[in-house]
């Protein structure tokens, strides 16, 4: 029995933009780092930063609130979250990661109208209600560099 729960469960990467708490799949979570500023590009997507260096790789990074529409100001303890997606890796700044958890599929529910690409589901985590995030919805429409 406790394989089938394992199996449902999933494990989430929470944090927060503003006063509201987001979360990612932790199975496209590649790393978290410090924010550091990216360069500026030119880019059809107004909530694309720029890019940054990883390690000798460019990688486009995001800016996550802006994206969901909050238009929230930069954080002073900011990360960036660096996702893998279908398309490629790309960061998504965040104002502060607070935890990873692990949440039973009975404790994620459908959003009800949400009529987005990005959002997935709302969990269920004590007595918070956290968005979980897709990163293929963040970056549909968004052409990575070959």
């Amino acid at each position: 029995m406790s394989t089938a729960t394992s199996e449902l469960a999933q494990q989430l990467v929470v944090f927060s933009l503003g006063a509201e708490e987001y979360a990612l799949p932790i199975t496209q979570v590649q790393e978290i780092i410090r924010y550091t500023e990216p360069r500026a590009v030119a880019s059809d997507a107004p909530w694309i930063k720029g890019v940054i260096s990883l390690r000798g790789k460019i990688v486009p990074v995001a800016d996550l609130a802006s994206r969901l529409g909050l238009g929230a100001e930069l954080a002073a303890n900011a990360k960036i979250v660096i996702v893998e997606t279908g398309g490629g890796t790309a960061g998504v700044i965040v104002d502060e990661v607070e935890e990873v958890v692990t949440v039973d599929a009975s404790n994620l529910d459908a959003v009800p109208a949400a009529g987005t690409d990005f959002i997935d589901a709302i969990a269920k985590i004590d007595d918070r209600l956290v968005v979980l995030l897709n990163p293929e919805g963040i970056f549909s429409g968004f052409v990575f560099a070959a």
